[in-house]
């Protein structure tokens, strides 16, 4: 092995180490905040995530009137609110919490922008691509409303899922709005984070 492939594998195992003493510092610190922050960085997601689910029963519901389905109301009501919930919780980590935690988000703007679009993809877009095929099949199972000819079926769907959209502008928004306000809440205590000293006999105060 050459000296430079050695220097290269040594550099790369260094910065591997350095990653996971900072990783290690950022979760000795995170259990020196108030009490109030650990649970808003911790629980926070839950939350997006809850109201994710309850835009799933809201999409589910415009849809199950549209097609005038009035059976299998468990049946679409239980994946609608779970998945958008999993989804959502599972986004928002993957993109903001894991990222801060590991120090890799260090930009607040981009930090506000994954909080918005994990909110409106999840609690919103989700949901309604999600609604229409779960009640799309439940309506041809049970013959509710007349089905679409194959080479209609595009621009059926679009007519009946335009009102649906539209009336879901709020819901849309209101994600958007609270993902970016969650993202906001999250980084400030990433900073808060950062600015604890490191030696353990100094207390957080603030």
């Amino acid at each position: 092995m050459t000296d430079n492939a050695v220097l290269v594998k040594d550099t790369g195992q260094g910065q591997t180490a350095s990653r996971a003493l900072f990783i290690e510092m950022l979760n000795k610190k995170f259990e020196r905040l108030p009490d109030i922050d650990k649970k808003l960085f911790s629980y926070g997601p839950v939350y997006l995530a809850g109201n994710a689910g309850f835009s799933g029963l809201i999409a589910n519901s415009f849809y199950r009137r549209a097609l005038n389905v009035t059976q299998g109301r468990f049946t679409s009501s239980l994946p609608m609110a779970v998945l958008p919930f999993l989804t959502t919780a599972a986004l928002y980590t993957a993109t903001v919490t894991n990222p801060l935690m590991s120090g890799d988000l260090n930009c607040p703007t981009c930090t506000l922008i994954r909080g918005a679009l994990v909110g409106v993809v999840g609690g919103g877009i989700y949901p309604i691509l999600l609604a229409l095929p779960v009640n799309a099949g439940l309506a041809a199972r049970y013959n509710s409303a007349p089905m679409p000819e194959k080479g209609n079926m595009i621009r059926f769907w679009m007519n009946l899922s335009k009102p649906i959209v539209q009336k879901m502008y709020v819901v849309l928004l209101l994600q958007g709005l609270f993902g970016t306000y969650l993202s906001s809440k999250h980084f400030d205590i990433y900073l808060k984070l950062l600015k604890i000293p490191d030696s353990d006999s100094e207390d957080l105060h603030g």
